[in-house]
Formats: structure tokens, sequence, C-alpha cells
């Protein structure tokens, strides 16, 4: 299956449990990668070809991850002790020969002189004699290490006696002079004997160029790997000009200016910073620094802008159809191609209208791979697009999505089925009403009608059981969401609209009785839920007859939190329930001195914030507050600074402007506008034409 030629690379091996989905592991394989190649050669070739590696599930049967070597620190290598230098050779030996060998770090050594080089027989006899002297001075293979040499004799031992002539054998440098000692069979065996049982299936997945870095966690990964496939596909001769072409490519499509008069002058400085270096020609390390010099005009952070496309690359591999994958993946490949939606590895932004066939579908296919776990879209703005016909999403593809996908077999074979289960199950471990709103809103925008039903029914039941009011009001905002906008998504909204009134009247009702006897973060608390019901109410269109003398009732209320009075004089106020008049008159006696000042500062924050710039239009509301201001003790007025900030902190500077005019008499504040005079329906036809006369007139020739 790997040396299939529909197999576009990268790739990766998903071996996962059986039992288990969520212990699992990757292999990847690039175009590059010497375990592909070899697969490839041999299928062309007739050659038999085997992994020889220790089986995936023992490492799944005893939670172990595959063999990984992490890097060490570098460090002088002549000065170090004995024991840092053994500690060094069992985990970064390729550095020891770097640092012996003048480099700074083993994967610029390894590519100047292995995998930039010409092949030869003597690069590879080298090899074998610098390992074996740092396998000579290490201490002795143990643990895993000792099992996957000890299992890899084996089966190179099975291959030359099932096959005639020379075995080949791909594997890191590190374990050639271990495979090549004489141990005998027994040992091995004996040593193998204990290994772990587990039911293990495996198939194939995309994998993602960037995630071929060690960067991004693989152990066994590269520095750049957009800079190896470029080292693969192009000419030796030609590689560092056509770098520096691909340099100039991006940095003219990211709008930068990049001259061939530059180009030339970065090609030069490049060899001249490998001849300094004393390498044999200069390597991703020069060409970026001349790139950042020359092209980039000495600027990093115009390099930062193109850096991760380059070097890391965006590709995305493609398996297969003959490849046999869960049933999941399967119908998520069937769904992006029925949706025309690529995964790329790097994040871009789409923009979808949920009025075309092809956009409803897109959407769905992006919200139920958000209920089963996989985030390969990110809707930007959520709150403010769901209510539209648009939605923007950000979407990058990660290769462990497929994992999490094999792990929602659980719940259905496909993508439907399974965000359906997992949302039912969901249902039974929702702990207040607004999450069972929230996941039955989940299912309405993911098209499971199913899913939703039961939603529904589970926030009657729950409904006919609560009377906490926050908890009432809270649930009304996705309810609100859904009845509004349900045509968007060609839902059934008509039961959820009988519901919605159904709640909001309960909230009316518990409302007076809930704002009494609340300390200062119990009134918060109410007062989120409180604007959201109003403002999900309001855009619902529901009959609020009941809720609006709910909200007087909290006003005129002695025993309610001032902080809550005052949302609600403020919702009244907008709403034109309260007249300006009126609403001067309340606000006057709320900051009455005959009131505590904790109490009136409460009903001025409840009133004003985030709606300050009313005080800018109204001069009786400004009047007032001005009177309440300057009756305030010194002390007082000190204390409650930080919350004149927060009430007037959403007005601009323009605003603000406009404010100081209105307080300090100055024209021009409040936008007041010139009456009509008395006789203007009489002379505005004569103006009109006058006007038009102006405009229609023909320039002097």
């Amino acid at each position: 299956m790997l040396a299939d030629p529909a197999m576009v690379p990268p790739v990766a091996l998903l071996v996962y449990a059986s039992d288990d989905p969520a212990r699992a592991a990757f292999w990847p394989f690039a175009v590059y990668s010497p375990e592909y190649q070899a697969a490839c050669w041999a299928v062309r070739n007739g050659a038999a070809v085997r992994f020889i590696d220790v089986p995936a599930a023992w490492g799944l049967a005893s939670g172990d991850e595959p063999a990984s070597e992490p890097e060490a620190e570098p460090s002088d290598a002549a000065e170090a002790p004995v024991d840092e230098i053994a500690v060094r050779l069992e985990r970064d030996p390729i550095g020891l020969l770097a640092e012996a060998g003048g480099y700074q770090d083993g994967e610029s050594w390894w590519r100047d002189v292995i995998e930039e080089s010409p092949a030869s027989d003597a690069v590879f006899a080298a090899v074998a004699d610098a390992m074996a002297a740092l396998r000579d001075a290490a201490p002795p293979a143990e643990g895993r290490e000792a099992l996957r040499e000890a299992h890899m004799r084996l089966e190179i031992a099975k291959a030359a006696k099932e096959q005639e002539g020379v075995v080949a054998v791909v594997c890191g440098a590190w374990h050639e002079p271990a495979l090549k000692a004489k141990v005998p069979l027994s040992q091995d065996r004996d040593l193998l004997k204990s290994a772990p049982k587990q039911k293990t299936s495996a198939t194939w997945a995309p994998w993602t160029s960037p995630r071929l870095a060690f960067q991004s966690g693989y152990a066994a990964g590269v520095t750049a790997p957009g800079w190896c496939g470029h080292l693969w596909e192009t000419p030796r001769e030609e590689v560092t000009v056509r770098w520096l072409g691909r340099i100039v490519q991006a940095l003219r499509e990211a709008g930068h200016i990049a001259s061939t008069a530059s180009l030339i002058e970065a090609q030069r400085l490049a060899v001249a910073l490998a001849a300094m270096r004393d390498r044999p020609h200069p390597g991703f390390e020069e060409l970026r620094e001349a790139a950042i010099a020359c092209l980039c005009h000495g600027e990093r952070l115009v390099w930062e802008t193109i850096a991760a496309k380059l070097l890391l690359g965006d590709a995305v591999g493609e398996i297969s159809p003959d490849v046999p994958l869960a049933p999941l993946i399967e119908d998520l490949q069937r769904e992006q191609r029925r949706t025309r939606l690529k995964p790329e590895a790097l994040e871009r932004e789409l923009a979808i209208d949920l009025r075309s066939e092809g956009g409803l579908d897109r959407s769905t296919l992006l919200h139920r791979l958000l209920i089963l776990g996989v985030p390969w879209g990110r809707q930007v703005d959520a709150g403010r697009s769901r209510g539209t016909f648009r939605e923007r999403w950000q979407l990058r593809w990660e290769p462990e999505f497929v994992v999490r996908l094999v792990e929602n077999l659980v719940y259905g074979p496909t993508l439907a089925r399974a965000a359906a289960g997992r949302l039912t199950a969901h249902f039974a471990e929702a702990a207040d009403l607004p999450a069972l709103c929230g996941l039955t809103l989940s299912a309405l925008t993911a098209q499971l009608p199913d899913a939703a039903h039961a939603g529904v029914e589970r926030i009657e039941h729950r409904v006919a059981l609560t009377s906490d009011c926050g908890e009432l009001l809270s649930s009304l905002a996705p309810l609100g969401d859904i009845v509004r906008y349900g045509q968007a998504r060609r839902t059934d909204a008509v039961q959820l609209e009988t519901l919605f009134v159904r709640i909001l009247s309960q909230g009316a009702l518990a409302l007076p009785y809930a704002v009494r006897g609340l300390d200062a973060e119990a009134a918060k608390l109410l007062r989120s839920a409180l604007l959201a019901a109003d403002a999900a109410a309001v855009l619902a269109e529901a009959d609020l007859t009941d809720w609006r003398a709910a909200l007087s009732t909290v006003v005129e209320d002695e025993q309610a939190a001032p902080l809550l009075a005052g949302v609600a004089a403020r919702l009244l106020y907008e709403a034109g329930t309260i007249m300006p008049e009126a609403a001067a008159d309340l606000l006057g006696r709320m900051l009455s001195p005959g009131r505590a000042v904790a109490d009136a500062a409460g009903f001025f924050e409840g009133f004003f914030d985030g709606a300050g710039e009313r005080l800018i239009y109204d001069p009786g509301l400004r009047a007032a507050v001005d009177r309440w201001m300057q009756e305030l003790e010194a002390e007082d007025f000190t204390a409650f600074l930080p919350l004149f900030r927060r009430a007037l902190g959403n007005l601009d500077r323009m605003q603000r402007r406009r404010l100081l005019d209105a307080v300090f008499g100055r024209g021009g504040a409040g936008l007041q506008g010139r009456a009509a005079a008395a006789d203007a329906e009489a002379i505005w036809p004569a103006h009109f034409q006058r006007l038009t006369d102006i405009l229609t007139a023909r320039p002097a020739q």
C-alpha cells in the first residue's frame, strides 16, 4: 500500500489498540524518507520488503510511545566529564561527531557530510566506523532499545534465511554496529519472550508537511521539511539558485519588493558564508541569513512572514482509494470530496453563505466535526455570525484528527450518526439548562434532527423541574438564536418557539423575587443573564408584555439589588417604556442625597455600564448625573472613579469630546439640528429646481 502510486506522501501509518482507539501511534513517511524510497524500490523490483522494528502492539500494550531520541544540550566534548560524555553518547551521538567536525549541531553536520554529499560507499563505511567507536564508548543498550535491536537482528536473520542474495537494511545509523554484532539467536529470543500482547488495527492516514518537523513534537523529525523536499526534487547544482528563487517568489506573493539584483547579491553572500564556515556549499542557514540581509533588507520580521510556508511547507498527503480505512475516516473523505473542502496544513480563511446549498453543506460538515472533537475549522466571531446567513471559519488540518475520528466509532459509523450519538450522550451529562440549550443548538446547526428532538425533550423536562431564575434566563440566548435564525439552516423551530415563550414567562415570574438579597458577585452574575435574556427576547420578536412588567417591578422594588434595578431601568428606557422625562426623574430620585452612596453607585453602574453615550444626547439624564457627582464627598468620588471609568469606557475619543462639550455648554454637542423654517414646504420646490439646474448644466465650451 505504501508504494502504491496513488499514495501521495506525506502519509503516516496509524496503528491503534482495537479495544481503545485513544491508544494510538503514528509512523510518518515523507517522499524523501529512506524507508519510503526503499519500500517503493522493493515493490517496483519485486523484492521482498518488511518492517523489522518491534511490533506496534508491544508499545501500545505497555503504554509506551514510539522510540525517540531526545536532543541533548550542546557542550564541549573535549572538556566534559566521562559520565557526561556517556550520557550524550546515549542521547545525541551525532552531536558529538558534529562537534568534532567543528559544527554547532548534529543536524547541520549530517546534512553536509551525508545528505548533501555525493553518494559513495565510502560514506557508509565511514559512518559505520564512527558509530562503532561511539557504541564502544557508550553503555550497553537496555530496556526498550535492547528489545528493538534484538527484534531487528531476528528479522534480518529470518530474511537472510528465506531469501537469496544480499539483505539491505534501512535503519538509524546508531543501530548499525548492534545489528552486525554476533549475538546468538537464542539470546535474542529469550529477551523477547516477555513481550506484551495487544490486539491492534492499522490503516494509513494523511500527514502534513509541518508535522514532519521536530519542532512539532516529532522526535525523529527534521528542522525544515520544506528544505529537505527541495533537496530531494532539485538537481544538486541548482539547489542554491532555485531555493533563493522560491524565497523571492514568496516575498513577492506576500507583497514585498524583491529585485533581481538583490537575488544575485544574496547568492553571492550565501556562497561567501559557506566558504567562511568551511562548508562544501551553502546550506539553508547560509541561504536564510543571505536572504534576510539582501532580500529582506536586514529585517528578520519580513523573513518570518514567509518562513513557515517555505521551511515547513503546507503539503497534505493523499491516501490511495484502495486502502481500507476506518468507517468514519472514509465518510469524512467522501464529505470532503462532496463539499470540495480540501484539508490543508496551514491556516486559511473560509467564508460560507448559508443560503447556497454548497455553503450549507460545508457548514454542516464543519459543525459535525466540532461535535466530534475534531476542530478542523474554528469559527470566527461565532457569537455574531451564527445569527446571519454568513459564517467565517479558520481552517487548519492536523493529523491527529484521524485518531479522534477513530475514537468516535463507538457512536456510529458515519459523521452524522456519530455526531448525533455523541450529542445524545452529552445530553445525559448536561448539568444545567444553558448547557442543554447549547447542545440542542449544536444539533440543529449540524442538521441532526433526531438529536435536536431529544434535546428539546430534555429541555422541556428540565424547565418543568427548575425554578432557578438565573438558569432560566441564561437558556434564552441559545434558544433565541434558534428561533430567530432557524430559517437560515432550514430547521423547524415551531416547537422551540413555544418553549422559548414558556421559559421567558417563567423567568418573568421568578425575576422580582430573584433580585432580592443578593451580594455584589451574585448580582453581577444575574445581570449578565438578564441582559442576554432581554436581547434574546427582542431578537426573537416574542411577546414582551409580561417581561416588561417584571422589569418595572424590579425598578420600583426597594429590596432589589441596586445594580439590577439600574439594569432593568435602562432596558425599559431603551425599549421606550420609560420616557426621557420620566427616566431623568427616576435617575434623580435614585441618585438623590437621601439614598446610600453605595446603592446610588450600584444603580448608576447598572443604568450606564456600556451605555454611557446616552449622556451625550439626553440633557435630563446628564443633569441628574452631574448633580449627583457634584454632591459626592471627595472620598466617595475617589472610591467610585473605577465605576465611572467602566461606565464611560465604551466612549471613543470623539464621543468623549462631545460629552465634555455638552457638560460645559459648548456648541456642537449632541448633534443638535436646526429647526425647519415655517414656510419650508413652500420654498423647497424652487430650491430643488435650482439644485437640479446646477447639477445638470453643461460645462462652458
